[in-house]
């Protein structure tokens, strides 16, 4: 358990209104009293205007708003302090060096977090839930970190680590009367509960593949033919003009990617060069960087003007992509009333105008419920795992329950089938952090910023 007070600038570095500098730990209240000399402390949870002052010299730093918290009534559950300063890039500065100078350490990324948890006061799964809602790029991952911090994800796992060892004891008064004719509890009522509680396992899984991408963002691949409307389409769901629109065909000689939502979802919008055979060699490494996004594309947007329609090379296109699923754009429809060619193998397909805006809330609907399907079905009920250390931990966990039950089924002894409930009852409480080495915590905050 750490035993030495630190402190950190909790708020982004830079031109700002506000910073705030954060003391955590047995000497905070000391240190404060060393920068804040001849004043009296602020009575906790109330803030204070109190001025900061150089512990060497006494000069003065600042005049901060300050806010004291009683461990273990705080985040962190230590003695903690807030210093609400003058923002910018030097005073904020000057405050966390007084602090060390009068006696803290430099927090490290994510330690006030890693303390809070070490304290019991969040699990493994809020501690990440805090990381996630920092840099929530989306409606939906900010929705799902909600969850998370709210322990809506802790309460299911521990829920279902609470019934798993219902299913243990159930198995242990079944192998305790090996003689009688009716045991008190049937084996198959025990394969019944090992194999519900697999099945609510796996329903939580099938969340976590789209979960993950809402961490990174889906990543959606323009493609089509030179002057087949990519870029307008681009610029329209990006919502301004990052790429350039010509009627010249081969304009775009790279890949522009941007961050955007779609119905509330992150996708990373890709815009590339038309593919064809290629008139010069910038053009040529333009359309192999494009090759390259689409293979590694988790949805490819396959752009056909709706007056010239689908070529024989486009339907090779189509059918040589396996990896993702295409969603067919009929490009320009404010220039024709047909339709283009059908096409086989697409999993939807929307007509659009970039001009008038036809078809574009329709495709900003499609491409999330292509995407994001087993996280919108799932629905408040089912957690979604937004990251792969839960998915990691989960999967031991259903396959463990899933041989627990076939080796029953087999004749396996009951005394050696349930160490596999013990080893998913491990994997359930790895996700929650009831037990976690360091290495485990090392990983999980390392990615945090510094001052949470």
């Amino acid at each position: 358990m750490d035993v030495d007070t630190i402190v950190a600038l909790s708020t982004p570095e830079g031109v700002g209104a506000i910073a705030v500098v954060r003391l955590s730990g047995p000497e905070a209240v000391g240190v404060l009293e060393r920068i804040a000399p001849d004043q009296p402390l602020p009575e906790p949870r109330r803030a204070s205007l109190l001025d900061l002052r150089d512990p060497d010299d006494g000069s003065l730093v600042d005049r901060a708003l300050v806010t004291r918290f009683v461990g273990p009534a705080s985040f962190t559950g230590e003695d903690l302090v807030e210093l609400s300063c003058h923002g910018g890039w030097l005073t904020p500065a000057l405050v966390v060096d007084a602090c060390v100078r009068a006696g803290a350490r430099e927090g490290e990324p994510g330690e006030f977090t890693r303390r809070a948890y070490l304290r019991g006061k969040i699990d493994l799964v809020q501690a990440e839930a805090i990381a996630d809602l920092i840099d929530a790029r989306s409606g939906a991952l900010r929705k799902a970190a909600l969850g998370h911090l709210d322990r809506g994800l802790s309460r299911r796992v521990g829920d279902l680590r609470t019934r798993l060892i219902g299913v243990e004891a159930l198995l242990a008064h079944h192998v305790d009367f090996p003689e009688e004719d009716d045991a008190p509890v049937p084996l198959d009522r025990v394969i019944r509960e090992g194999r519900a509680l697999g099945g609510e396992v796996e329903a939580m899984l099938r969340t976590a593949p789209e979960g993950e991408l809402l961490r990174e963002g889906a990543l959606a691949v323009l493609a089509g033919r030179p002057n087949a409307g990519k870029s307008s389409l681009y610029n329209a769901l990006v919502g301004k003009e990052r790429a350039i629109v010509t009627e010249e065909p081969g304009t775009t000689r790279d890949a522009l990617e941007a961050s955007v939502q779609l119905g509330g979802f992150p996708f990373r919008l890709v815009d590339t060069a038309g593919l064809r055979s290629a008139s010069g060699q910038v053009e040529r490494m333009g359309i192999e960087v494009a090759r390259r996004y689409m293979d590694e594309a988790d949805v490819v947007l396959f752009c056909v003007s709706v007056a010239e329609g689908l070529t024989g090379a486009d339907r090779e296109f189509l059918e040589d992509v396996r990896d993702a699923p295409v969603v067919l754009i009929e490009t320009k429809g404010d220039l024709s009333a047909g339709r283009a060619a059908e096409a086989d193998g697409v999993a939807a397909r929307v007509r659009v105008s970039a001009r008038t805006g036809e078809g574009l809330d329709e495709l900003r609907r499609v491409l999330p419920e292509l995407m994001f399907a087993s996280v919108i079905r799932a629905g408040a009920e089912v957690p979604v795992l937004t990251r792969a250390r839960h998915a990691r931990s989960l999967r031991v966990a259903r396959d463990e329950l899933r041989a627990f039950v076939e080796g029953l089924q087999a004749g396996l002894p009951a005394e050696v089938a349930s160490s596999h409930l013990r080893t998913a009852e491990s994997a359930l409480e790895d996700v929650i952090g009831l037990v976690s080495t360091e290495d485990v915590l090392d990983v999980v905050f390392r990615d945090f910023c510094i001052g949470k």
